[in-house]
């Protein structure tokens, strides 16, 4: 055993762990980064505002962090019951999520999803990395794709597909064609 990645083993006899690729690699440097950029700012911020300050900016950055997430929540509750599909819910709950983390950084990111503009930006992030990925969230994610029933207007409604035959007034022309939507029926 000579330790090399050839023979997938080290001198031990134990594996050889594989390298990360990509920007994987460097994501503990940008998280330690991150951390030590949020303590220097907090602590910048302590010098303006005092301890007393920055105790009662954190608390209010959670507690309004909090009230968003639930706020998503209810929403999110309200349209389900409805049989309507909520859209942002995720960037909401995100936003909230990062108010509640104490940190200037995550406070303007989490602001950031809050705000119209640059939530709608946001949303769309997500579906580009899970359409691209592998494993069992972009399966749930393309099987709920799937799922969906378009109508020929192109609007996409959640629904029931019913498996059966389909019974036609007219004839077997009609029956031979059912997916032809440019046609115009007999509307009066």
């Amino acid at each position: 055993m000579s330790g090399t990645r050839a023979d997938a083993s080290s001198g031990t006899g134990q594996p050889v762990p594989k390298r990360r690729r990509g920007l994987w690699r460097y994501a503990p440097l940008v998280v330690a980064a991150w951390l030590v950029l949020e303590i220097w700012l907090l602590i910048q911020l302590t010098g303006w505002v005092g301890w007393f300050g920055l105790f009662v900016y954190l608390l209010a950055s959670a507690l309004v962090g909090g009230w968003v997430i639930k706020r998503a929540g209810l929403r999110a509750l309200r349209s389900a019951t409805a049989g309507k599909g909520e859209a942002g819910t995720a960037v909401s709950i995100a936003g909230g999520l990062l108010l509640i983390i104490p940190g200037v950084l995550s406070d303007l990111l989490g602001l950031a999803c809050l705000f119209p503009p640059t939530a709608a930006l946001l949303r769309r992030i997500p579906d580009r990395f899970i359409r691209r990925s592998a494993g069992p969230i972009a399966d749930a994610y393309r099987l709920q794709e799937q799922l969906r029933i378009h109508r020929p207007d192109g609007k996409v409604v959640p629904g029931e597909v019913i498996v059966g035959e389909v019974v036609d007034q007219d004839g077997p022309s009609r029956a031979q064609q059912p997916y032809d939507y440019g046609r115009r029926d007999q509307l009066g």
